[in-house]
């Protein structure tokens, strides 16, 4: 991933960083981790997650691009005027 260029999101796992730093020079650098992202990462998962709640969005039985477009518009509607 850092030769592509793609930045960390997700913290480096406990028993992960204890392995690295046991294994010294030879374990590598740790990861960066960027607190900012990992909450604005959080936030889009949730918001997919309660468009997933939508059986229509959830299945996509539209056959069409911008039917489904339409039916995950109106299920955000549905979902922002509720909050």
């Amino acid at each position: 991933m850092r030769r592509r260029g793609i930045r960390h999101t997700i913290p480096e796992k406990s028993d992960r960083q204890a392995t690295r730093l046991r294994k010294g020079s030879r374990g590598g650098r740790p990861p960066g981790f960027d607190e900012e992202r990992y909450k604005k990462r959080n936030t889009v998962e949730r918001a997919i997650n309660k468009l997933k709640q939508s059986r229509a969005v959830s299945t996509r039985y539209d056959k069409r691009g911008y039917v489904f477009l339409g039916t995950a518009t109106a299920a955000a509607v549905v979902i922002w005027l509720r909050t």
